[in-house]
């Protein structure tokens, strides 16, 4: 099998190969991704389960197949306060509006003049035009013909409901993407770049090896996507953890093969020696993000699992960049990478890039004078910055958290302003089997009667199938059906009230609808979350203790990981559900948080966090493999790596900054959530808990039961050549 070292040489010796069979797997990529891609991603997340929202679905689709006729997925709203709706002009507006239309939802809706009584607001300036999106394709061309409609300045137009709800959410996620990951993220990671490395071109080489990835992985995902169903969530969730690992894992060997060459080692020798060290942590690393990710996968949730896809393409992919493609191109470049020196800092940087730093070996050696202090300390701000957590409520954001500028969000304005007890997402009451007999036609007329009266719903309506054997009550829930209290009231609906009612009838009755589908992806993404934590905390722990052969260093990392995602937790619930700094921040209040996030956090945060751990505990275990000594191999260690896991870390941040900078409150939490886990990590972490915990621990960081000695010895750093390289040879290296 070849190694790191024998991967990096042979790319190295044979950089236009290794190049070339890049290119080519780049461009079937792009092919793939123009062919495949679009159409095969979905803006719909369901449970994979089979819940009983699923299942109510499928059987009123069987019962009532979809018709743009009777099937009504959104709800247009017209409002005029010049004119009436018995006036021509009202009625001219409405009937153009319908017939003019060449889309089947609006050309076949059912408009006021033919029902004047149900669809017409109290004040009679303002109708509404159920309609049925049977084809998501219309969605475009119905928004569309609205926004035309809602030019005409005596009359407002909008539209709401599922379908366009969707189109919503998936334009503002594209809108997300492009303005915050590549618009603010992008730039910023490479203005950090070329400050770490103090190069234009040594900064612009892991940008390359990001987008390569990317867009590898994104060809890889349209494959997948053709038996499986994954969500257009992908793409951001692969974009921006390709930027993050692909920028990351090339820090990692750029940052080594410089130092090695500043050592005085000749161009392939530097590459190699990259290759058995920094390549092997990176291989290491990407293994153990593999490895937090897979946890996402158990989930059964089309989105997280299609989060975990993405996730896990992107990282093998670059991965794979970072042991092969990185070696040649760094064996066409040589010394070159060092070119187009940044003004002031470049010849320093490079000057000091095989030496400890001196500002965070100051602050490890301030740490290590008083370990006991400095833990507790430390430990204490995180545990403190946790307590928060305690408090979280779950939830989803529904259509009342999208901007005003969205038509479906203006559409459910009107819709509660004009006629609020009409929605767009009703509880939904399936009785899939006796639904002709008397007794269960009884108990769903007494049941439509008893939730009239209740506040959280109103009026029902009943239908039922040709053979008499299902009939649908559908009764509108009040607000949105993603706020705590339509979802409380739909829990009630199907845990409580619709088993009394239809107890002793023999009737099988599924409660479906928005709210409920919502209830059953709550459960979905939160019952199985213990089992997940648990999952990735093992494998970690197991992957961990064979890669340093100490259980104690296993345990300590899972620890520390665990207090950072703690932390980040607390001030996220802080932050969005308390409200503090939350406008100062730019962030929208929220009562909830996203029910997907904390899971996802957990995943993305062990594993990226799992990054600086292998990479700077490798460091530590090379340097004490050679001293034996534990406190200068924690110096040495974090001095040493400091400036490239800040500048990493830092990266990562401005790329999740992206994300919480747009405007869906789900990416806005996420963002957040990653960039302040990573900044605790990369600072409080690296530089005081963990410092002062081995410090405390001393030899007993090394410790291996002797009942596990058979475990295979797989060092993240190779055995380096320590021999001193000549003058000369240093002159060389160095430029100096």
């Amino acid at each position: 099998m070849l190694s790191t070292q024998g991967l990096a040489s042979a790319s190295a010796r044979h950089p236009w190969r290794t190049i070339g069979a890049w290119t080519a797997v780049f461009v079937l990529a792009i092919v793939v991704i123009a062919t495949l891609l679009g159409g095969s991603l979905t803006t719909e997340g369901e449970p994979t389960n089979n819940p009983e929202s699923l299942r109510a679905r499928d059987a009123q689709a069987a019962a009532f197949p979809p018709d743009p006729g009777t099937t009504v997925t959104d709800i247009v709203v017209v409002r005029s306060d010049e004119h009436t709706v018995d006036s021509p002009q009202f009625e001219s507006f409405v009937r153009e509006l319908v017939e003019g239309s060449d889309t089947v939802a609006l050309g076949q809706a059912r408009t006021y003049l033919d029902d004047p009584e149900s669809l017409v607001s109290e004040d009679r300036h303002a109708t509404i035009v159920p309609i049925g999106i049977v084809d998501e394709d219309e969605t475009e061309a119905i928004v569309e013909t609205v926004e035309r409609a809602d030019e005409n300045p005596s009359f407002s137009v909008a539209v709401t409901g599922d379908e366009t709800l969707d189109h919503d959410f998936n334009l503002l996620s594209q809108e997300d993407l492009e303005n915050g990951e590549l618009r603010f993220g992008l730039p910023a990671a490479l203005i950090i770049l070329l400050l770490v490395f103090g190069a234009v071109v040594a900064g612009l080489v892991p940008l390359l090896m990001a987008a390569v990835s990317i867009v590898v992985a994104l060809g890889l995902t349209a494959l997948v996507a053709q038996p499986f169903e994954l969500s257009v969530f992908v793409i951001n969730m692969l974009t921006g953890m390709g930027l993050a690992l692909g920028i990351d894992y090339s820090l990692f060997v750029v940052s080594r093969y410089r130092e090695e060459r500043a050592r005085g080692r000749e161009q392939l020798d530097a590459i190699a020696a990259s290759g058995l060290t920094a390549s092997r942590a990176v291989l290491f690393s990407g293994t153990v993000f593999v490895v937090a990710m897979l946890g996402m996968l158990i989930v059964p949730s089309s989105i997280m699992r299609s989060l975990a896809v993405g996730a896990i393409l992107v990282g093998i992919v670059s991965v794979v960049a970072a042991l092969t493609l990185l070696p040649a191109v760094l064996g066409l470049l040589g010394d070159r990478v060092n070119a187009v020196r940044i003004p002031f800092v470049g010849r320093r940087i490079l000057a000091s890039s095989s030496s400890e730093g001196r500002f965070w070996g100051a602050i490890v050696r301030g740490v290590l004078g008083r370990p006991v202090v400095s833990l507790a300390l430390s430990v204490g701000v995180l545990v403190a910055a946790t307590v928060p957590l305690l408090g979280i409520n779950i939830g989803t954001g529904g259509v009342s958290t999208l901007p005003d500028r969205f038509v479906s969000k203006q559409g459910f304005l009107a819709l509660q302003r004009d006629f609020p007890g009409t929605t767009a997402d009703p509880a939904e009451i399936v009785v899939t089997r006796g639904a002709s007999s008397a007794e269960v036609t009884n108990a769903l007329e007494e049941l439509r009667s008893s939730l009239a009266a209740d506040a959280m719903f109103g009026g029902g309506e009943i239908r039922r199938a040709a053979d008499g054997e299902v009939a649908v009550l559908a009764v509108p829930v009040e607000g949105d059906a993603s706020d705590p209290e339509a979802i409380a009231a739909v829990r009630e609906l199907r845990t409580a009230t619709v088993p009394e009612a239809f107890e002793g009838t023999g009737a099988e009755v599924l409660v479906g609808g928005a709210s409920s589908e919502n209830i059953d992806y709550f459960d979905s993404v939160i019952d199985p979350a213990p089992y997940v934590i648990a999952l990735v905390l093992l494998l970690t722990f197991l992957f961990l203790t064979v890669v340093f052969r100490s259980v104690v260093i296993a345990a300590t990392a899972v620890g520390l990981n665990l207090l950072s995602v703690g932390a980040a937790y607390g001030l996220l619930v802080l932050v969005f559900q308390y409200g503090i700094g939350a406008d100062l921040l730019g962030f929208q209040d929220a009562d909830r948080i996203e029910a997907w996030v904390p899971l996802f956090l957990f995943s993305v945060l062990f594993g990226l966090s799992m990054d600086y751990q292998v990479f700077l505990l490798s460091r530590i275990r090379e340097r004490f493999d050679e001293t034996r000594d534990t406190a200068d191999a924690v110096i040495f260690g974090v001095g040493s790596t400091a400036r490239i896991i800040t500048g990493a870390a830092l990266i990562i941040v401005a790329v999740f900054a992206g994300f919480a900078r747009g405007d869906l409150i789900m990416f806005q939490q996420m963002g957040f959530g990653v960039a302040v886990a990573l900044l605790i990590d990369a600072t409080i972490i690296r530089s005081v808990v963990l410092p002062s915990a081995m410090k405390l621990l001393g030899d007993w960081n090394w410790y291996l039961p002797r009942w596990l000695e058979w475990l295979p010895r797989l060092q993240v750093e190779g055995t380096r050549d320590d021999a001193a390289p000549s003058p000369a040879a240093v002159a060389k290296a160095t430029g100096r």
